[in-house]
Order: C-alpha cells, then structure tokens, then sequence
C-alpha cells in the first residue's frame, strides 16, 4: 500500500534528525585537495573561509580529512566536551625531525608516555612551590632588562631582537639549565665551551625550530610526495635537529658530571636536573631515558622564550597605534606600585587595567592562533556531524577573538572590555584560549603568564614609549609572521626615555 505523501515527508523529516550529518568538504582540488585555498597566514585564510562556510568546516589537505572550529561553542565541544576522543597528535615530519620522534611533550602521541609527562609537568616542573621558588630570577632579569634600556635611552632599539628576546631566554634558561646561557656580551661564557658560539645563533636556532613546527610541510599531507621535499622544509628540520641535540647532549653531560663530582651530597638545582632524576629512577611506571630528558629540556626552552617576548612586543605595538591607554595604564601603576620601586609579582593581581591589557593582547594576537593540531583517536560525534577516527582537527582561536557575536568592535584594541570581567586565559573561558584548553592546554602557562604581566609592568612603569622621528602611528606595520607562534614581521623599533628617578635604575 502506498503511503500517504504526508506521511512520506514526516518519517523524512523524522529520519533527518534522527541520522548524523556528515560534513561536506568544501570542493577540494585533486591531489592538492584545498591548499590553494591557503596563504602565508593560513589562520586568516581559514577565517575568510569559516565566514563564509561557518563555524565547523571541512577541508581537505591533500589526502588528509580536516575539521576546523571558528567558534567558542566549537572550542568547547572539541576541547572540553569531547576532549578525551581528541587528545592525540598529528604525526608529522617536524614532530619526527625535531623532537626526537615525537618524544616531547608538545607532539608525543596519547598514551602512557605523553601521560606521564603530563604529570612531570603538573607536579614537579610547573607547580605552584616550583615556580615560586623561581620568582628571584624572573625579578633579576627584568632588573637587567630595565637597565639594558635605561643605557640606550633616546636610541631606536627593536625592543624583542635587543632586549625581549634576551630576557625570555635568560629567564627559562636559568629556569632549566641552572644558568645564563650567554653573558651579557652574548659571549658562550656563561654555558662553557659547547656547540653554540653565540647569542645570535641561538636566537637563530630557536626562531628556525618555531617556523618549521608551524610550517604547512605538503609531504605531511601528500605522502607520496614526503621524499621529494619540494619546500626544502624536511632538509631544513633535519639540520636544526641535529643542531639541537647536540646542544642539548652537552647540557645533559654536564649536569651528568656535577651529578657525579657531588655524588650523595647532589641536590636537583634546575629543571633538567629534576627530569634526569626521573629519568633515572627505576620505579617509574614509564620510562623516560635520556631522549625524554632532552625532548622535555628543548620543549621548555623554546616554548618558555619565543610565547613571552612576542606578546610584550605585540602590546606595546598595539599601545604605540592608541597612545591614550600609556595615560591610564601608568596612572594604575602610580597608584598602586608608586614611583619609587618597580612592579613586583605581588603587586600583579592589583593592577586590573594592566591584566586587561595582556588579556586584550591575547584576544587579538593569539600566540598559537591555530592551536596544536589534534586528532581524532575514533570515530566521533561533534553538533551532529560525523568526525572520523584520524580527522586532523584545528580550532581558529585568532577567529573566535575577533567574532562580533562575543566582542564588541573586535578589530579594536580596547582593554576597557576585560576590566570587571570574568573572562580568563586559563582554559575554562572559551571565548579567549591563548593556551588552548582540556588536558592539552600548554602546561607551562602559569609561567608565561607571569613573565608576561611582570615584564610588561615594568616596561609601562620605568618608561615612555614613541616610534622614531619621522614616523606616525599610522605607519606601524603589524604584519605577522607565520610559525608555530606567530610574531611581528618586522620587528618592533621603539624610543624610551626614563620615567623615574636614575638613582632607581642603578640599584634595579
């Protein structure tokens, strides 16, 4: 019997609702899939894309299925929501190249080694009594920051190449390696004779290992073509591997050597020897070894130096293109901290409007604007679409702070709309996800974040800030540069004079 017409649309419609979507790729080209759909800066390619195609979107790169979220509502359904079928990594030639086949913390797959290097992090490398036990160096080197800019007053300097980058690095490889790396000439004085001759190399070596783990590499993608390195990206991460780990080795001696000159009156002094006594310990459930140990140590260096330095860089840019905010900001800092000492740690929960600055430029200049790529563990469900087990999954943080349904005027560099607000950059907020969020948020976060507020502090206290002669606001260029973190293209070039008494710059 023929059913009626009426009944043939219900059960339609019923089966519909019933049924789980899948996502329908936007039309890919052979081979390349839709790579041609992608520029410099894939984050502001994919967002013209999600305007148009919306807040989940499915491409295809190369042979690989992609879904991409543009929304807090998406954040939160992939990280929190759905988070444990979206807790793997990609495997891509960087992670293979440069982190000792994914030994790290940032690229190991999920499993019980990146499980446990989880716990390293939480209760030995990053907790609480850990960082403050650091807080005297973050205090020295921000001192040595100030002075090194008091000594070029009313000079052009490039306030990240000269001086942030400089202070980062001091900073975390204290932190880590229990000293300087470089002395203040940016001799190898400090670290003794070792592999790497110089300061500038370093930086070198760092900002090369920053891009090659952002790189869109088409062998990662494109399999067949892994061999023919047409990008020359796989030459390039091999040679900035080997560099890497030869430095590390000679790290890893010689805390190896003091272990032993000390013998039982050894204490753990810095953050590698805490991980080579981990490693070494025979109770362990897994088994880091030496590869874990310099994987770890090379993870918090880069990641602890390139994040900070950039978002100082990207604020004070932003604070140079709308100078009114100098005026409110160095008021707060006038009355709560007063003209005659710097900011210390613990002035920083009293300093809102300094807060809504870091948390504005957080907002508008996302370190990582397309969070650390994962990958769907299995088949799963996501706003009733399905996402199958290996999909390669983005989320568009740089997209979701600058949607206009969450932020007022959002291409507007405003701080006023973080003052009295709840919204925070710890994971829970998901309209504002600088370090991610879910069990892979970065887990050095507490840390950046304070060398980020303090340094920041101190640069808006003990200075005035103005482009070089001849040059108008209008003129900055805020261009960015694409690579794991995304940086300024041209680095920021700034005049400072003195803003409190010269006796206080020579006791900082």
């Amino acid at each position: 019997m023929e059913l009626p017409p009426l009944l043939v649309t219900f059960l339609a419609v019923v089966l519909a609702a019933v049924i789980n979507r899948t996502l329908e790729a936007i039309k890919p080209w052979p081979i390349i899939g839709n790579f041609n759909l992608i520029g410099a800066l894939p984050h502001r390619s994919i967002h013209e894309l999600s305007k148009k195609h919306g807040e989940l979107m499915h491409l295809r790169f190369g042979s690989c299925s992609v879904v991409v979220g543009s929304s807090a509502d998406m954040a939160r359904l992939f990280l929190k929501t759905h988070d444990i079928l979206f807790l793997d990594r990609p495997m891509t030639a960087a992670g293979k190249h440069t982190t000792y086949n994914y030994a790290d913390i940032t690229w190991s797959p999920y499993g019980p080694y990146w499980r446990h290097a989880r716990r390293i992090c939480a209760t030995q490398l990053f907790s609480p009594g850990r960082l403050a036990s650091f807080e005297p160096i973050r205090a020295d080197e921000v001192r040595s920051l100030v002075r090194g800019l008091f000594a070029s007053s009313g000079q052009a300097v490039h306030l990240s190449r000269d001086h942030m980058s400089t202070l980062s690095m001091n900073v975390i490889t204290r932190m880590v390696l229990g000293k300087r790396l470089f002395d203040d000439t940016g001799d190898n004085g400090a670290a003794g004779e070792g592999p790497v001759s110089s300061l500038a190399e370093f930086k070198w070596m760092m900002d090369e290992l920053m891009l090659l783990n952002g790189v869109l590499n088409v062998g990662d993608w494109i399999p067949w073509m892994d061999r023919l390195d047409l990008q020359g990206y796989v030459r390039r991460m091999k040679r900035i591997g080997e560099r890497f780990s030869a430095f590390i080795d000679h790290v890893v001696d010689e805390h190896a050597e003091r272990r032993r000159r000390e013998g039982e009156s050894f204490v753990a002094r810095d953050m590698v020897d805490v991980l080579m006594q981990i490693a070494d310990d025979p109770t362990s459930e897994v088994q880091i070894g030496r590869v874990g140990v310099k994987a770890f140590t090379q993870d918090l260096i880069v990641g602890g130096t390139d994040s900070t330095s950039a978002t100082v860089e990207w604020a004070i840019s932003e604070l140079l293109k709308k100078p009114s905010i100098f005026t409110t900001i160095t008021d707060e800092l006038d009355r709560v901290v007063g003209r005659g000492r710097w900011v210390t740690e613990k002035d920083l929960t009293c300093l809102p409007y300094l807060n809504a600055i870091v948390k504005e430029t957080m907002r508008m200049h996302p370190i990582v604007p397309l969070l650390v790529p994962r990958v769907a563990r299995e088949d799963a469900a996501v706003a009733g679409y399905d996402i199958p087990k290996g999909t390669l999954v983005l989320i568009n943080v740089w997209t979701i702070g600058r949607d206009p349904a969450l932020w007022d005027k959002p291409e507007e560099f405003a701080p006023e709309r973080f003052v009295g607000s709840k919204i925070d950059v710890k994971g829970q907020d998901f309209e504002l996800l600088p370090f991610g969020s879910g069990r892979r948020m970065c887990p050095g976060y507490n840390l950046g974040l304070k060398e980020v507020q303090l340094s920041l502090a101190n640069l808006l206290h003990g200075f005035t800030w103005s482009l070089p002669e001849g040059m108008a606001k209008e003129d900055l260029s805020m261009d960015e540069e694409f690579g794991l973190s995304t940086t300024r293209k041209y680095p920021l070039e700034v005049v400072v004079q003195p803003r409190l008494s010269s006796e206080l710059y020579a006791y900082a």
